[in-house]
C-alpha cells in the first residue's frame, strides 16, 4: 500500500503546504542569521574602534600633575607650570560656549595660522566657569612663545599658568551644564566640610574627543589657598 500525501494549492502551485511553511522558516531564518552577523560585525567594529580611540586619547600629551592626597570624593593635586592657547567666550555656560570655543582653538592648531602649521591636541580641555566662560588648550611641550606660530583669529591669545595646587573631582559620560553644576556642588561642598580655602573660579577638564564613546573622563577643578 501507498500513503496518500494530501495536496493543498498553496498560492499558484499544486505543492504540499508544509513544504512551502519549511521553505519560508528556512527564508526567515536565513535571513535573521544574516541580519545577525551584520550586526555582530557593526558592533565588533564599533567597540575595536573605540579601544583604539581610547589608546589614543590615553596617549596624547596631557598636563602633568602630582596627586598629592586622595579623599573619598575627590583628590589634590599639584600641577606643573603650563603654556595654554586661549579664547574669551561672552557666551555662560558649557552648552553654549563650548562648540564656538572649541572650533576657535581647534582651527587654530589645525593650520589655521601664520604659517597654516599643524599643531598636536593635547588634553584636557579647559573651560574657565563663570558669568563669561574662557576656554583653554595647552601648548605641547615642544612650543613656546619665540616659535608659536601667530594666530589669524585676534581673539586667540597666549598665556601661561605657574604651578599651582587644585582640587579635583572625577564624573563619567557626557558633560552637560547640569552634570557641571552638580559636581561642582560636590566638590564645593567637600572642601567646606575639609576645610580647605579656594579661589572661587572652577575649571570644567574635558579629556576626551567627541566621537569617543567609551570611557569618557569629565572634572571640575578649582585652586587652593595656601595648602600645606
Amino acid at each position: 500500500m501507498h500513503e496518500k500525501v494530501l495536496v493543498i494549492n498553496c498560492g499558484s502551485t499544486n505543492i504540499p503546504c508544509n513544504l512551502v511553511t519549511f521553505a519560508n522558516n528556512l527564508k526567515i531564518l536565513i535571513h535573521m542569521k544574516i541580519v545577525i552577523i551584520i550586526i555582530s560585525i557593526s558592533v565588533s567594529t564599533i567597540a575595536i574602534a573605540q579601544i583604539y580611540l581610547s589608546r589614543s586619547t590615553q596617549q596624547t600629551e596631557q598636563h602633568s600633575y602630582k596627586v598629592i592626597k586622595k579623599f573619598d570624593k575627590f583628590e589634590i593635586r599639584k600641577y606643573d607650570a603650563a603654556l595654554f592657547s586661549s579664547v574669551k567666550l561672552n557666551q555662560k555656560g558649557y552648552k553654549e560656549s563650548s562648540s564656538e570655543g572649541f572650533r576657535i582653538l581647534a582651527g587654530y592648531i589645525f593650520g589655521d595660522n601664520e604659517t597654516k602649521e599643524k599643531i598636536a591636541m593635547t588634553s584636557p580641555v579647559v573651560m574657565e566657569l563663570g558669568d563669561t566662560s574662557k576656554m583653554m588648550f595647552m601648548v605641547p611641550k615642544n612650543y613656546n612663545l619665540k616659535n608659536l606660530p601667530n594666530p589669524k583669529n585676534s581673539k586667540i591669545v597666549f598665556e601661561k599658568e605657574e604651578e599651582k595646587i587644585i582640587a579635583a573631582i572625577r564624573f563619567d559620560g557626557w558633560a552637560d551644564d547640569e552634570k557641571i553644576q552638580k559636581y561642582k556642588t560636590i566638590l564645593m561642598n567637600e572642601l567646606v566640610k575639609e576645610k580647605l580655602s579656594y579661589i572661587n573660579k572652577f575649571s570644567f577638564l574635558g579629556y576626551n574627543p567627541p566621537y569617543e564613546v567609551m570611557n569618557r573622563r569629565n572634572e571640575i577643578v578649582v585652586e587652593l589657598i595656601n595648602y600645606k
